[in-house]
Parts: structure tokens; sequence; C-alpha cells
């Protein structure tokens, strides 16, 4: 016999109602997407756990992710709908796909991990700080393998400089009381997502918050301190505390997908001193009275986060550019598919 949940567990807001019409209730029901797999999803709803099929329209690697609320047919098991998001974490996918990739949709709260040993990245963190606040996400950044750490203080202070009012949490994802740090995000009905290189503890953490080995875990290796690949997809597990987590496979690089990404919200301190420019649109690289690489040459500023800060700039230009490829793209083939059909009138009019 399957669990049931209340929407309410699941975390149903009371604003998706708005984007739901008679004919919706009438025709389906809401479900949340617990886990995405080729053939298919599998749910949770009032009516138990059900695997659904989806339309052909929808392609489950990028049209759905886990923590989509979507529209379930009352006469079969397949998907009428995805319904609208309140936030969306994605990236730019990998390798030469130019398509945005949904990682997970509907959360609360980020935990953005990182361990403390030679993983740990901070221009890595910034970049994961970036998506989490495109997204409309409140990130934490979750720093583990404390007991393993000699100078846990450094780490720390490192991670709280990336970012004004981020909350950041050392622990060891181990120890029980360790991780109970975290319920503080993890109220009845919220959902969060846990995201970093692999082997920096996010299965071990998400087992701690289950309380059972759900999740297989491995440890880093000793040479690099670079972890193996433990998750190998994004699944949804509820907590004793009646929230859910999902824990997604390690993931070094997430390309940003968004034109227009939060950036100052992470960097700040870059943006205060860009004021300061002489002219406004300034490089800072070698521009005349340019604040920001007077304040790295006064010390005031890391050069190390001002290439972060460009690099992610970059990425945002590239999305913008394939935004326009993909419409210009979809515009020619408009224009040839029409160019056809009216070629075929011709011919059958003769």
């Amino acid at each position: 016999m399957s669990l049931t949940y209340s929407l309410h567990q699941l975390g149903w807001r009371p604003d998706y109602a708005q984007h739901l019409t008679l004919d919706d209730f009438e025709s389906g029901h809401p479900a949340r997407v617990m886990a995405v797999h080729r053939s298919g999803l599998i749910v949770f709803s009032s009516r138990g756990e059900d695997a659904v099929v989806l339309p052909h329209n929808v392609d489950a690697g990028s049209g759905v992710a886990v923590g989509d609320w979507v529209l379930v047919s009352h006469e079969a098991d397949r998907v009428l709908r995805v319904l609208e998001r309140h936030s969306v974490l994605e990236r730019m996918a990998a390798g030469g796909d130019r398509r945005c990739q949904p990682i997970a949709a509907n959360l609360d709260a980020l935990f953005v991990v990182s361990s403390c040993n030679d993983d740990f990245n901070p221009s890595r963190l910034e970049r994961y700080l970036a998506l989490a606040f495109d997204a409309g996400i409140a990130p934490v950044i979750v720093l583990t393998k404390v007991d393993l750490c000699d100078d846990i203080g450094g780490y720390m202070a490192t991670a709280e400089g990336l970012a004004i009012g981020v909350p950041v949490v050392a622990l060891n994802a181990m120890d029980a009381h360790s991780v109970s740090q975290l319920e503080p995000w993890l109220g009845p009905g919220r959902t969060v997502a846990l995201v970093g290189s692999s082997g920096v503890g996010k299965s071990t953490i998400t087992n701690g918050l289950l309380g059972e080995n759900t999740q297989h875990t491995a440890g880093i290796r000793e040479d690099d301190a670079r972890g193996r690949h433990t998750t190998t997809a994004r699944e949804m597990f509820s907590t004793a505390s009646g929230a859910w987590v999902i824990d997604t496979p390690g993931m070094r690089e997430l390309r940003l997908a968004s034109v227009n990404p939060e950036l100052d919200e992470v960097f700040g301190d870059v943006a205060s001193l860009a004021e300061q420019c002489r002219f406004s649109d300034c490089h800072h690289e070698d521009d005349a009275g340019c604040a920001v690489v007077r304040a790295i040459s006064a010390g005031v500023l890391d050069a190390r986060r001002l290439d972060s800060y460009r690099k992610l700039l970059r990425e945002a230009a590239h999305a913008q550019r394939t935004v326009r490829e993909q419409r210009e793209m979809g515009r020619q083939f408009g224009a040839m598919a029409r160019k056809a059909m009216r070629g075929k009138r011709d011919r059958v009019g003769r």
C-alpha cells in the first residue's frame, strides 16, 4: 500500500490553484513529481503514489523537473500539463546542447554543499549562489567534513564573505546532531535541494535527514580530494519533519542559463565599486578611472572575485546570444514551412 499525503503536506501553495480552472479540476488532479525517468514520472498526490506518462510534446529531460506540480488525468495515468512554477533551478545543458535544463522546481531553500578540503572553491560557490538568487531561492552554504579539518574558521570566514546575509553552516555529515543544524529550513511541506560536487557529502546529509541509508555514499579520493559520483538521478524524499529533500548528482560546473542573472546579490561589493567608475560602460580591465581595478591594487578587492564576476557575465552574454539564435532558427524554420505549404497548395491548384 503506497503512502498518501495531503496537498499541504506535499508543499502545495494556495496560489497554485489560481492557475487552474474548473475544467482542469473536472479533468484531472494535482500531483507532485518525485522522480523523473525516460519512460515517465513518479508522482505523489492525495491518491497515493503513481507512475504516469508525459504527453508527446513534453520532454522528460528538459520540460519537467523533480518538485514540479502536474495535472494528472482522472481517466488515465498520464499528465495533462505541468503547472506554473514559483521557482526553478536550471542550467544550460552540458556539452553542445543549448537548451535550458531544469534541475529542481518549487524550492524553498537551496543547500550549497562544499567540503573543508582541497575541493573548496569560492568561485564555484559564487556560481551556485548566483543560480539560487536568479531562481528566487534562498541559499544556505553548508560546509562538510569539519571533523577532518584543522581550520574551520578560515573556511567559514571565506564562505561568509561571498554574499552578505547568506547563512553558513559547518557540520559533520556523519553526525546526526551536527546535521540537525539544518532543521530551521526543514519545516513541514517545505522543499530543499542539495547541490555541490561529487563526494562533498550531499547523499550523507540526505541520509542523515531521512534517518536511513536511502542514498548510496562513497568517500573522496585522497590524492585530489575529489569525490566519486554516487547519486545518479534527482529524486525527492520526505523527512521526519515533513520537509522534502532533493539530492542531485554531483555537478562541478553549472553554466548560467539566465540572460539577466542576479549577480549583484552575490557580487554586491563589485557592483558598488563599479558605480564609482568614471565611465558607465567601464569593462573593469584597463579602463581609465576604473574604481574596481583601483580597489584591487589597493588590496580592498580580491582579483579572483572580479575574475569570477567577469566569467559569469560572459556566460550570461552567451545565454543571451543562444536565446537570440534559437528565436532566429525558429523564425527561419517557420518561414521554410510556410513556403513549403504555399508550394504544395500551388501544385494542387494546377
